[in-house]
């Protein structure tokens, strides 16, 4: 991150006095782009403090940054980052990323076999999400627990999501199965490991090849050391030029 002064954290109860700032930048931010998103009061923001399931962003000189916190639904099966928010006065720093990143370590922390899901209209959060796994997917995929969809009804696209039978609307849906990525990385793995077999069988393979064209030299080699080993010994002056001619016949024949 650029700006080193900037903490992004686990928020705790000392942080709820941040929620009203909080909530008051999430309705302004919908606002100015145009969009929908579900509100929360100041009180629910301050209860996922207390409960640990919120990151928050500092300067360390206590100024807000930036928000995200983890919503549980469906019995723990699906969980979503939501209510992202960077103070206008610190975008363009990186923050939301770092944010996205610490709230995603978060919610894998505590929700290890939960689906971690996300709607959203910010091309810069689906560059974030995709770096992080999540990938685009139906609504179908997404949690069918009422309470979930309920939040939407302050969204001033809910007319959309309802004329379409909650099956699309405005805001894209992005998932993380941490079953199908482990299936993914588990493949990966055997996939690594068959080609390392390979390549040492074709390795292998070439050195006999190479042993096996120079096979009828090596053979020679052996019948001129048995014959040279098994002559009796010569007279010093004799010698030398006999050898001589055994191995110009054994290996020019």
């Amino acid at each position: 991150m650029e700006n080193q002064h900037i903490i992004v954290r686990v928020a705790t109860p000392g942080d709820t006095h941040y929620a009203s700032i909080i909530t008051d930048e999430m309705e302004a931010s919908a606002k100015a782009r145009g969009t929908g998103i579900a509100k929360r009061s100041p009180s629910y923001v301050q209860l996922k403090m207390e409960e640990g399931k919120a990151v928050i962003a500092l300067t360390d000189k206590n100024d807000w940054v930036g928000f995200c916190y983890i919503e549980a639904w469906g019995h723990d099966k699906f969980v979503a980052n939501s209510g992202l928010i960077v103070n206008p006065a610190f975008r363009g720093h990186g923050v939301a990323k770092a944010i996205k990143h610490k709230i995603f370590e978060l919610s894998r922390k505590k929700y290890p076999q939960a689906k971690i899901f996300g709607l959203t209209t910010g091309l810069a959060v689906m560059k974030i999400n995709s770096e992080l796994g999540y990938e685009p997917v139906t609504y179908s995929e997404l949690t069918d627990d009422e309470e979930f969809w309920k939040g939407c009804q302050s969204c001033v696209n809910f007319d959309i999501l309802q004329s379409k039978g909650r099956k699309n609307c405005i805001c894209t849906a992005m998932l993380y199965d941490p079953v199908e990525k482990e299936k993914e990385a588990a493949e990966k793995e055997a996939a690594v490991k068959a080609k390392v077999v390979q390549d040492l069988h074709d390795t292998a393979i070439r050195k006999r090849r190479k042993f096996k064209g120079n096979f009828k030299l090596f053979e020679r080699w052996i019948r001129f050391k048995k014959f040279v080993m098994l002559q009796p010994a010569t007279k010093k002056e004799g010698g030398g030029g006999s050898n001589k001619k055994r191995f110009f016949f054994f290996f020019n024949f």
